[in-house]
C-alpha cells in the first residue's frame, strides 16, 4: 500500500513537471489581472518626479505569443498600482513616427515579432500597401528604424521584451542598439535564471541566487557577439537541452537580460516572458518595474559593457 501511494505520488509530481515545461495558455480574464495586481510592488523602488508616459508597442507579422495582453495588461497594473507612469497600448506602425515616439519616455516592444523572409517588421507592413513599390517599402521601412534609433539616441528608453528582438532582427543597427539579434530558441523547459551581479540596482528585487523559471532560452547572434551591453540576468549554457545540432555550448553562459546605453537614452532587453505564467511572481514583477524606470530615465546605473 505504501509503494503504491509513493509511486502516485511520484507519478503526479512527474505530470506536473511536464505540464510545468510547456505551460497552456491561461485567459486574460479579471481573475488573472486581480493576481498580477495583488502580487504587483506597492510603491515604485525608485523615486520619480513626474508620471512617466509608456508606450507598449504590440505590432507583429510573424509569431503570435499569446502572452502579449497580458504583458500589455501586467505592465498597465504596475503603472497605476505604483503611479510611476501611465500606458498607452498600440498596433499602429504611425507611432513609430518621429512626432509620436517623442510623446512618450520609453517604448516596449511587446513581441514585436517579423516574418521570417526579410525579419523587418516595417518591411512587412508596407509591402500590404499596394501603392507602394519595393523602393518606397524599404525607404519607409528604413527611415522608422531610423526613427527608433535616434529617439534613443536623444533621450529615449526601449525595452525590447522576448521575441520583440526579431523586429529588425537583420539590421545590424538595430542589432547594436539592442544589445543582439535573435538566432534560435530551444523547446520550452524549465531553467535557472541566475544573478550576474546581485548589488546592482536592477537585480535587487530578485533573489540573489535567481529562480527557476520556463521558457524557451533564446540564443543570440550579429551584435551579441560583441557584449557591447552591461548584463543582469544569464543561464547556464551546459544546463540547456535540445540546442541546435552542430552549434551545442556546453560551457560558458547566455544572458537572459542587459541593458545599454545608447548617446543620451537606454536600451534594456529582457527574453524570459514567453507565458504570462511567467508575471506570477512578485520578485518578476518587481524587476519589470525597475526595468520601465530604468528606461524611462528615473534611474541611473552602472551600465559598462562587458565587451569581448
Amino acid at each position: 500500500m505504501k509503494k503504491i501511494i509513493i509511486y502516485g505520488i511520484v507519478f503526479l509530481a512527474s505530470v506536473n513537471f511536464a505540464l510545468a515545461q510547456n505551460p497552456k495558455e491561461i485567459p486574460l480574464d479579471q481573475a488573472w489581472k486581480d493576481k498580477i495586481e495583488e502580487l504587483a510592488p506597492e510603491k515604485a523602488n525608485f523615486p520619480f518626479k513626474k508620471k512617466k508616459k509608456i508606450l507598449v508597442f504590440s505590432l507583429h507579422t510573424g509569431f503570435w505569443h499569446w502572452v502579449n495582453p497580458h504583458t500589455q495588461a501586467m505592465i498597465e497594473i504596475l503603472g497605476e498600482k505604483s503611479g510611476a507612469f501611465e500606458v498607452t497600448g498600440s498596433t499602429d506602425i504611425a507611432m513609430m513616427e518621429k512626432d509620436k515616439l517623442k510623446e512618450f519616455d520609453a517604448v516596449v516592444f511587446n513581441n514585436t515579432n517579423a516574418k521570417g523572409d526579410y525579419r523587418n517588421l516595417f518591411v512587412d507592413v508596407f509591402s500590404e500597401d499596394a501603392s507602394m513599390d519595393s523602393v518606397a517599402v524599404w525607404k519607409k521601412a528604413s527611415e522608422l528604424e531610423n526613427n527608433i534609433i535616434q529617439y534613443v539616441k536623444k533621450g529615449g528608453g526601449i525595452l525590447v521584451v522576448h521575441g520583440g528582438n526579431t523586429m529588425l532582427n537583420n539590421s545590424m543597427e538595430f542589432s547594436k542598439l539592442i544589445g543582439g539579434s535573435f538566432d534560435y530558441h530551444t523547446k520550452q523547459q524549465g531553467f535557472q535564471v541566475r544573478i550576474e551581479d546581485p548589488s546592482h540596482p536592477l537585480t535587487k528585487s530578485l533573489p540573489a541566487e535567481g529562480f527557476n523559471h520556463v521558457d524557451e532560452p533564446y540564443f543570440y547572434k550579429n551584435a551579441y557577439e560583441e557584449l557591447d551591453f552591461h548584463p543582469l540576468t544569464y543561464f547556464n549554457n551546459a544546463e540547456i537541452e535540445g540546442q541546435r545540432k552542430g552549434q551545442e555550448k556546453t560551457s560558458g553562459k547566455t544572458y537572459v537580460s542587459w541593458i545599454r546605453k545608447d548617446g543620451k537614452g537606454r536600451a534594456m532587453y529582457i527574453s524570459t516572458s514567453h507565458n504570462a505564467q511567467s508575471f506570477e511572481n512578485a520578485a518578476v514583477l518587481a524587476y519589470f518595474l525597475d526595468a520601465l524606470q530604468y528606461v524611462a530615465g528615473d534611474v541611473k546605473v552602472d551600465e559598462t559593457p562587458i565587451g569581448n
